[in-house]
């Protein structure tokens, strides 16, 4: 019979679905397992990104279901978003029913692929019975006081009257219309995560399964340091202009004040004044420049003076206030002391600016010189012009100054955190609305628990400019709960990471019409043992799940910290871009023994790079598992790359997985008589029967540890290999013991493909004669007995090059083993006429010889 994944994928599949074979109750007798893949957006198709990480995550499930474990898999969708809107608007279609159609599409790809999922708890957080729940805990939050409204500046296109999120702005103008944008001040609704800025940064060192790399991320994120608060008048008013400082040490340095253009004082202080109009345009450029450009080291350093003044107040020096590209509102206060002698930025600005540049620290091996230097300088030293601190130490001077700023009541000791509340508004239509009622007279009114879920309308038009449920009067216009008044609806709808910082939590009970989820059931679920996604995650929806939960644990709905216990972040999926002159990027269908198929021009192979619909180096997995079958493509993905590396595509190594498994099926298939034999393990022993139970049981303890590293590519590699030593010692197999074993052996080898290669692995156990399903049967066990030979192969070297290996017994003595080497052929013509100066015995892997 040959090898035909077509055939027998479609038929495993229609037995687990219609057997319900994943399917997953809470059981207190048997341990849970809970193993989860970050959700899909429903974009319509999925990618080899998507393939990759649920290979990886679905090794792991049927795994840990064959260990004995109760393992729940869910999938869903992250359904809420932007995407769907720009659909609407181009395609002219609705878009729920966009959404929806991508699922059901999406949908039947994922199950194409074999994954073990549990559909029964699948959840889309477009569902009214989802976001219902997620309005009632945006309410409690509120009740708590973790959710405000206030002003904040936005991104603002004026053509298509809306917000804009940072992505959309490209190069200063609207993506969509390439109008202008502009910062405008919104009411907008906010989370107060800072309230948990302190637990979220303790529990980063308290989360031994998680990538180091992503928890250094969250802690920068977070962004706590400590410092001084220090207050600066403003000459002549009444203003007090308040900054953070990490640099206490620095204050007599300090020269000049810089504010950020976000900072409420910037136009404060130019209203009125002749500076107001060109101030007030220099503020405007630079509110729609890219937060993340402006602060690049090698960024222009721009600065307006405001024609202020404020007081050093250890030094009495009058500073100019200056409002600077480079100073953002989102660290500190917005206000910064400059002190252009020990800060580079500073530094930059003042020689731009013709600034006094005052040292204030030196270093314990030379004196500095303002004029002639060419940097800051930024290490530690000793205190100079610094009055009754000179000679200190600046790192003690940190202490010290802020103690004196303390006792004269102009700064105090203060912990700062970079992390900032999250906005959570959108102006957009597909979204979960935020459940706010406006009245008159009543100001902010929640909307009551009992008319959840507040649903968007249907019944919206899609122009392409501003909110649709600004526009939806049958939307927008209502009773006041309190005063039954006439009231407006908040239009804004929530950010789609809130939808994502819970829907782990609905898995457990996604058909739960009481409550978010059933406690008890979360209670046995929950915390998510496994947690597979990508890095880029790290600082937004990881971080805002870890508040969300904390959040739920002080509103009473769970009992633990932290949702996720283990955490791996897959890398990406990569492969060489191909470009024509004449028609750009090319896919790689396209490209036909080098050349472009549309105008046979020589095609330029670009670099290895992440694979993207832009540059058009995409393998469609639809056209992979068409050709190969998903068994192929899901042991290429795992096989190529350690799963925390990127993968970099490789047709030949498809391939070649594709005929590995030719070759496994070929061999059961040629050995299927040996699983109708009555047969037994009676019998003498043979080197055939040792090395066959070296071969099986070496091989299920390399697989069973690396699938716990989760080092799945050298588990393939095991089984490759496995594979191969079956192929090489059946000849030699003559006895009904050795027949018996190597039945077993067989048995093995499909037992341990089974989580990577579930379908082909189903149909050979059944072929074979088993009686039920491989992924539901127990998993194998090794005996360190039979994992050890009784010979062993030792390598030989001649002055630290190989040139040899001998077979010895294990135990043989240091003497012998020696001997033995020297009078190997290929070992003696390296010693004859050589003077022997050292010999070396690694005891059963290494004989060292030192010849000269």
């Amino acid at each position: 019979m040959k090898y035909n994944p077509q055939v027998i994928e479609n038929k495993w599949q229609k037995v687990w679905e219609e057997n319900k074979v994943f399917k997953v109750e809470k059981d207190n007798n048997k341990p849970k397992y809970y193993c989860l893949e970050m959700f899909p957006y429903p974009s319509g198709k999925i990618h080899m990104g998507h393939v990759r990480n649920y290979a990886i995550g679905d090794v792991i499930s049927r795994y840990k279901f064959m260990k004995g474990f109760n393992v729940i898999h869910p999938m869903g969708w992250d359904a809420f978003g932007l995407p769907a809107e720009n659909a609407a608007i181009k395609n002219k279609i609705h878009p729920a029913k966009w959404t929806y159609s991508n699922i059901e599409n999406m949908k039947m790809q994922l199950k194409k692929m074999g994954l073990s999922y549990d559909w029964d708890r699948e959840v889309a957080t477009c569902d009214p019975e989802y976001y219902k729940w997620e309005q009632m805990i945006f309410l409690q939050m509120y009740e708590k006081g973790l959710v405000y409204r206030k002003k904040s500046l936005q991104n603002w296109c004026n053509d298509c009257h809306t917000v804009l999120a940072n992505e959309q702005v490209e190069d200063g103008r609207c993506w969509r219309c390439g109008d202008i944008v502009e910062k405008k001040e919104i009411n907008s609704w906010y989370f107060k995560i800072t309230d948990y800025a302190e637990e979220l940064l303790d529990w980063t060192y308290k989360l031994p399964g998680w990538p180091e790399k992503v928890l250094v991320m969250q802690r920068n994120w977070i962004g706590k340091s400590y410092g001084a608060e220090i207050d600066f008048k403003v000459e002549g008013e009444p203003t007090t202009i308040t900054v953070f400082t990490t640099r206490p040490d620095t204050l007599f340095g300090a020269t000049f004040m810089l504010l950020a253009p976000e900072h409420p004082l910037s136009k404060e202080l130019l209203k009125g004044t002749d500076r107001e109009k060109d101030g007030f345009e220099f503020i405007d450029g630079i509110l729609k420049e890219d937060k993340i450009s402006r602060m690049a080291d090698d960024k222009e350093k721009k600065g307006f003076f405001t024609g202020k003044y404020t007081i050093n107040p250890l030094t009495g020096y009058k500073m100019p206030i200056y409002i600077a590209n480079y100073i953002l509102m989102d660290y500190g206060t917005g206000a910064v002391m400059a002190v252009p002698a020990h800060d580079q930025r500073d530094f930059e600005f003042a020689k731009k600016y013709n600034l006094e540049i005052i040292i204030v620290i030196k270093p314990l091996d030379r004196e500095l010189d303002p004029s002639k230097m060419t940097e800051a300088y930024t290490e530690p030293g000793i205190m100079i012009n610094s009055g009754k601190f000179d000679g200190m130490n600046s790192e003690e001077a940190k202490t010290a100054i802020t103690d004196y700023l303390l006792s004269q009541s102009i700064g105090k000791r203060s912990v700062n955190y970079r992390l900032k509340d999250w906005g959570i508004s959108r102006q957009r239509y597909w979204g979960a609305p935020i459940p706010i009622i406006y009245c008159d007279d009543c100001g902010i009114v929640p909307v009551p628990y009992e008319n959840l879920p507040v649903r968007l309308p249907l019944d919206v038009e899609f122009t392409g400019i501003g909110n649709p449920l600004d526009r939806s009067e049958s939307f927008k216009s209502v009773e006041c709960p309190k005063c039954g008044k006439p009231a407006v609806r908040e239009t804004d709808t929530m950010d789609t990471f809130v939808e994502s910082s819970w829907y782990f939590l609905r898995y457990c009970s996604p058909k739960n019409d009481k409550a978010p989820f059933d406690k008890d059931e979360v209670k046995y679920w929950m915390p998510v043992d496994q947690y597979i996604g990508g890095v880029e995650h790290a600082i937004l929806h990881l971080l805002y799940s870890r508040f969300y939960t904390k959040v739920l644990r002080d509103l009473g709905y769970v009992d633990f910290d932290e949702p996720f216990e283990r955490l791996l972040t897959q890398g990406m999926v990569c492969k060489e871009t191909y470009r024509c002159g004449e028609h750009d990027w090319l896919f790689p269908e396209e490209v036909v023994d080098g050349k472009c198929k549309h105008c046979g021009k020589a095609v330029e192979i670009g670099r290895v790079e992440k694979m993207s619909k832009s540059k058009k180096n995409v393998v469609d997995p639809d056209n992979l598992i068409n050709e190969y079958g998903a068994d192929t493509a899901r042991l290429f993905s795992l096989f190529a790359s350690p799963p925390e590396k990127d993968l970099e595509w490789n047709e030949q190594g498809v391939e070649g997985s594709f005929r590995f498994l030719g070759r496994v099926w070929r061999l059961i298939h040629k050995n299927i008589a040996l699983f109708s034999e009555e047969l037994s393990d009676n019998g003498e022993e043979s080197k055939v029967s040792k090395d066959i139970l070296y071969y099986m049981h070496s091989a299920i303890k390399k697989v069973t540890l690396d699938i716990e590293k989760y080092q799945l590519n050298t588990a393939v590699a095991a089984i490759m290999e496995y594979s191969n030593n079956l192929s090489d010692i059946e000849p030699q197999i003559k006895t009904d013991k050795e027949r018996y074993l190597f039945r077993e052996a067989l048995r093995s080898l499909i037992i341990l493909l089974a989580p990577f290669t579930p379908h082909i692995s189903e149909e050979l156990w059944n072929v074979t004669g088993h009686v039920g399903l491989v992924s539901r049967y127990e998993w194998p066990t090794y005996d360190d007995r039979y994992t050890f030979r009784d010979d062993v192969t030792i390598a030989i070297q001649i002055n630290g090059k190989v040139r040899g290996e001998i077979v010895i017994q294990r135990g043989s003595d240091e003497g012998f083993v020696l001997s033995l080497a020297k009078s190997d052929e290929k070992i003696k013509k390296y010693l004859e006429g050589k003077q022997l100066v050292k010999e070396i015995y690694v005891k059963e892997k290494l004989v060292s010889f030192v010849v000269k």
